[in-house]
Parts: C-alpha cells; sequence; structure tokens
C-alpha cells in the first residue's frame, strides 16, 4: 500500500493519495489546488489515480476534486446523497472501493454535513482486517467537525452523535487519518498531530468520549465559533451551485 499526506497550511487541511502499487490503482481523498503535487507524486509513485474523492462538500476551501479527476482521467466522487450541479460517481453505504490489494469501505456518516461520508481501509496485503479510517472532519484529533456549517446545528449534533456511535464499535488499533488538524475553521480543540488511533480518542477526547446524546448535543452547540469567510458561498460553490466562482 502507498499512503502520502500532504499537510495544507493556508487552509488547514490535510489531502492523502493512497493505493496498490502493485495493481497500479490509486485515489486522492480531500484535494485541494495546486493539483501538480498529487499528479507528481502519484507518478513517482507508479499509482495512477483511479478515482477522486470529497469526503464532503467543504465550506472553508475550494475543492480541487473534479479539477483533478478531469487531469487525471479519473472518477470523481462524493457521497451519494449529495446535491449537486454536475454529475459524479455516487458511494453509497458498504461500498467497497477495489485499488489492487487496497480497499477503502464507504461509511455514511453525516452529521459535520448531510453527505459526509469516512473510507475504512484494508490493506489485504496485511491483514483483511481494517487498518486505518480516513475519517475527514467527522472524527478529528481532539475534537469533532463542527455541525452547523450546511444544516441545524442541533439537527447536526444529533446526526453526528449517531455517526460517531459506530466508529467507536472499531478496534482500538485501527489509525484515524482525519482531514484536517490545529488551525483549521472546522473544529474547535484540535490537535496540531495529524493521526491518532480509535482507542486514544475514545479515552482523550472529549466529544468523542461523551456516552449521552443529550450532552453531546449540549456540549456541540456550547462556544460555537465563527464560520469561515463565505462558508455558504464556498459550499455552493463546491456543489456546482454557485452564481459565480469563489476566489
Amino acid at each position: 500500500m502507498i499512503l502520502r499526506s500532504f499537510l495544507h497550511q493556508d487552509p488547514i487541511a490535510i489531502s492523502y493519495l493512497i493505493g496498490c502499487v502493485g495493481k497500479g490503482a490509486g485515489a486522492v481523498v480531500d484535494p485541494l489546488y495546486p493539483l501538480e503535487p498529487y499528479l507528481d507524486a502519484a507518478r513517482a509513485a507508479g499509482t495512477p489515480i483511479r478515482i477522486v474523492i470529497d469526503t464532503h462538500l467543504h465550506a472553508d476551501h475550494r475543492s480541487a476534486g473534479r479539477d483533478l479527476a478531469a487531469a487525471a482521467g479519473a472518477e470523481y466522487a462524493l457521497q451519494a446523497t449529495a446535491a449537486t450541479g454536475y454529475g459524479f460517481r455516487r458511494l453509497e453505504e458498504g461500498e467497497r472501493i477495489e485499488l489492487g490489494n487496497v480497499v477503502l469501505e464507504v461509511l455514511h456518516t453525516p452529521g459535520h454535513t448531510p453527505e459526509h461520508l469516512c473510507l475504512l481501509v484494508t490493506d489485504r496485503t496485511r491483514a483483511e482486517e481494517p487498518w486505518l479510517l480516513l475519517s475527514g472532519h467527522t472524527l478529528m484529533v481532539g475534537d469533532v467537525g463542527r455541525t452547523e456549517l450546511a444544516s441545524d446545528a442541533a439537527a447536526g449534533a444529533r446526526d453526528l452523535f449517531a455517526s460517531l456511535a459506530r466508529l467507536k464499535r472499531l478496534a482500538e488499533h485501527v489509525e484515524i487519518l482525519p482531514g484536517a488538524f490545529a488551525g483549521s475553521a472546522c473544529g474547535r480543540g484540535l490537535s496540531g498531530k495529524p493521526g491518532s488511533t480509535i482507542g486514544f480518542e475514545r479515552r482523550y477526547n472529549r466529544a468523542f468520549a461523551t456516552a449521552s446524546e443529550a450532552d453531546f448535543i449540549a456540549f456541540m452547540l456550547a462556544e460555537i465559533p465563527p464560520p469561515p469567510a463565505a462558508a455558504a458561498e464556498m459550499r455552493a460553490h463546491n456543489a456546482g451551485l454557485a452564481a459565480k466562482a469563489v476566489a
């Protein structure tokens, strides 16, 4: 398996190239501009990009997903319920994306946004059980994704609580590779460390450890920070629904 992380500073975000070198099949998750680093990394690794996936319609930056897919001759994909003004591969709950010996299982995890997905990753050259989770903004290191950028905050928190309950059932050793780290507008108490495990976050991530739905909703509604600049317009742009491009 190849796994390359791209840590971005403006805005704060993380993208990933993941795939199987032996079978020459790769995916890029949550890309930002410019496109060249992903294309160069895939070329150097001998892992052509077959699919580009956004974990959700972002509200804090312009997605490079569709442009990267076009440049690589790849599919562009979102969770099946995403509402957009363009066509894309609709990823359903439980769908398995086969990249040679690497398998990405789609988990629909609404909360941060209604269409959010996570990708549970298995490397069959190592084991037949999942090794890591590309968790987007559902579960991050030290916090979870805010819930008011794409829906009512309380309704989003209720959905997120249910999504996190699913993730709590994963094995403790499963690694978490999120879509952001400290400084991102999409979380409040994020760590500067860009990775963790289910077990560590279950113990020391206050939001993830909360067992009561009512307590979780109250926590998520308390001290909500200001939204990213032009959040609604950015999300609409990424959905192909904006009247004009967002700079």
